[in-house]
């Protein structure tokens, strides 16, 4: 399914430099602003003061797609089209999203990200605006417009929070990102049916064009966080062949692709199974996405704070599998499960298991990313993206075949495919250790 505020710069740091040669050196970059120490993590009250910004734009960049979904039946009535039509609409914005990503990556750290997530706000702005006429090509270019800015605008919240703070406190800062992104989807619906009660949903849009108007010319005009490393330009390829040499960063790729496509696969198909299992009609269902949904938002916030700790009783490549076994034996034994109580406790142990999977993965990415953290954090974008069509499309495929039992068996060898990914996530980090007094990442 982050701007940075008035916090602390960059604080003295190093920074991973990968040159064509594969070698490596360390850079330091000062500056006249202090920071917490590497070794105190900071609480989550005091970062979310100090990222206001990022975590105002994250929450913000979900909404458009938010209004889409829950008003589909009165906008698809404006647009003279049918509710099947308007809906693959989002398939739309879905391939907008994968293509601008996979293509921005390599250069969301060649410019200040502060400017690519105004840029990218801006024209979420534009994208609300145009979907407020309601018409069917306007709800067309509105969700591929959406898909195009979330592309570039998630990855590089997500980097500008975590270049705010040193050490472990950079990984929390990003798995704050994701932690509000997945509040947001839980709680968005509700607030923007309230205010769509007096106004419809188009004047949702134009409030939402407004708001994202607003924190765009808030972060465009707040003096990027200074890196190390963003001193030398180099080409479009040149940056490819250095994102490819990030630790760890085709296993934890293929983790990301094989998770989300289990888990927004299995989403794609859980109204349909509480029905047929339990004959739970739309309105009490609600409140078994709101479990799903809290439970995916507390595994992300509890995770991301004990992966980064300073000492973690589980380093986050083994916490990631613990979660992804987890997530294994949850999403077969609910397909499976006869009782209520059952299915809702696997269905919450099931979000935070991927709840888990995520916050590390981010951890992870941005831990070694070094100065390509955003580069990376935009490939992950982009290899969800991906996943989230190739779910639907097996799960579909399983479901046609033998039922639940067959859903059951796709999500369960997509997520067994992402335990053995993960099993070769410490090997891949193997040639690399965290040394100095910030833990950056360097050849042994």
């Amino acid at each position: 399914m982050s701007p940075a505020a008035a916090t602390p710069q960059e604080f003295p740091s190093r920074a991973l430099i990968v040159t064509s040669d594969h070698q490596c050196e360390s850079e330091r970059m000062t500056s006249t602003n202090d920071r917490a120490p590497a070794a105190a993590l900071p609480g989550d009250l005091s970062m979310a003061r100090a990222l206001w910004p990022v975590l105002a734009a994250s929450a913000a960049g979900l909404l458009p797609y938010t209004v889409f979904s829950t008003f589909l039946v009165p906008i698809a009535d404006a647009a003279g089209a049918g509710i099947a039509q308007m809906g693959g609409l989002r398939g739309l914005g879905g391939l907008a999203s994968l293509v601008v990503g996979a293509a921005a990556a390599p250069l969301i750290d060649r410019w200040p990200r502060e400017w690519s997530v105004a840029g990218s706000l801006g024209l979420l702005a534009v994208a609300s605006g145009v979907g407020a006429l309601g018409e069917f090509a306007a709800m067309a270019v509105f969700c591929f417009l959406v898909g195009a800015a979330m592309a570039v605008l998630a990855p590089a919240l997500g980097a500008i929070a975590a270049d705010r703070f040193d050490g472990p406190a950079a990984g929390r800062a990003a798995t704050l990102v994701t932690a509000t992104q997945s509040l947001t989807a839980m709680l968005a619906a509700p607030v923007i049916a309230l205010p769509a009660a007096l106004w419809g949903w188009r004047g949702d849009l134009v409030a939402i064009a407004v708001l994202a108007a607003g924190l765009a010319a808030v972060l465009f005009r707040r003096e990027p966080a200074r890196r190390p490393g963003t001193g030398e330009r180099v080409g479009y390829i040149a940056s490819l062949r250095a994102l490819a040499r990030v630790p760890g960063l085709a296993p934890l790729l293929a983790v990301a692709l094989l998770r989300t496509a289990a888990f927004m696969g299995y989403l794609s198909y859980l109204a349909a199974f509480y029905d047929t299992r339990f004959d739970l009609a739309p309105g009490p269902f609600a409140l078994v996405w709101t479990l799903s949904g809290a439970s995916f938002f507390l595994g992300n916030l509890v995770v991301g704070r004990i992966a980064n700790s300073a000492r973690p009783w589980l380093p986050p490549e083994r916490l990631l599998l613990v979660g992804l076994l987890a997530a294994l034996c949850a999403v077969v034994g609910v397909f499976f499960t006869s009782t209520l109580p059952a299915a809702l406790a696997l269905t919450a142990l099931l979000a935070a298991s991927h709840a888990t999977v995520a916050a590390c993965v981010v951890t992870l990415l941005v831990r070694h990313g070094g100065t390509l953290r955003g580069s990376a954090l935009a490939v992950n974008g982009a290899a969800m993206s991906l996943g989230t069509f190739t779910g639907s499309a097996l799960g579909a495929l399983g479901l046609g075949l033998a039922g639940y039992p067959g859903a059951a068996a796709v999500f369960g060898a997509i997520t067994a495919a992402a335990v053995v990914a993960a099993l070769l996530v410490p090997r891949a980090l193997g040639r690399f250790r965290d040394i100095g007094e910030h833990g950056s990442p360097e050849y042994r």
